[in-house]
């Protein structure tokens, strides 16, 4: 595959092609290796662009629907680009009756960002998960790895001020 070939892609420079390509022709002959040629191609690019899934197809000269399939199927996987910075805020009970409602609003509100959504800077991202397993500290936010405990509305944008 040459430097030609190479699909259009924004968030894709020269150098990571270079890398994909590598990638891509060290497991083009191992049985089973588009997990790994998927998981190491998204730790360059942040995410799964549909440019470079069909890219990968080709390269290891499977299917479209293979890869997809494959790709779709882990959560590992993600189609869309991720911030710099993941924050989880904990939506368990413990965390629900001590106000985390509250405080993801007013995150997504400040930073114009929504559940599940990256900020148009890519600087975060936010999930609401289940559990973070630190009820007692409700509620939880957790940014990268880091947690906090007892995070009201005001404290969760003055924590996150701090992550650039």
């Amino acid at each position: 595959m040459s430097h030609d070939t190479h699909p259009q892609h924004p968030d894709i420079d020269d150098d990571m092609w270079k890398k994909i390509d590598e990638i891509i022709a060290a497991n083009r002959d191992i049985p089973g290796s588009v997990i790994t040629v998927l998981r190491q191609c998204q730790d360059i690019v942040g995410y799964m662009p549909v440019e470079l899934v069909d890219y990968i197809s080709y390269g290891l000269n499977l299917s479209r629907s293979e890869v997809y399939g494959v790709a779709s199927f882990y959560a590992l996987f993600s189609f869309e680009p991720k911030g710099r910075h993941l924050i989880r805020v904990c939506m368990g009970t413990a965390c629900y009756v001590k106000g985390i409602k509250e405080t993801v609003n007013r995150i997504c509100n400040h930073f114009d960002l929504k559940e599940g959504g990256v900020t148009e800077d890519r600087r975060f991202s936010l999930e609401a998960v289940r559990c973070l397993g630190a009820c007692g500290l409700a509620p939880v936010m957790v940014v990268d790895q880091d947690t906090y405990g007892a995070v009201k509305a005001d404290k969760a944008i003055e924590i996150l001020e701090k992550y650039k």
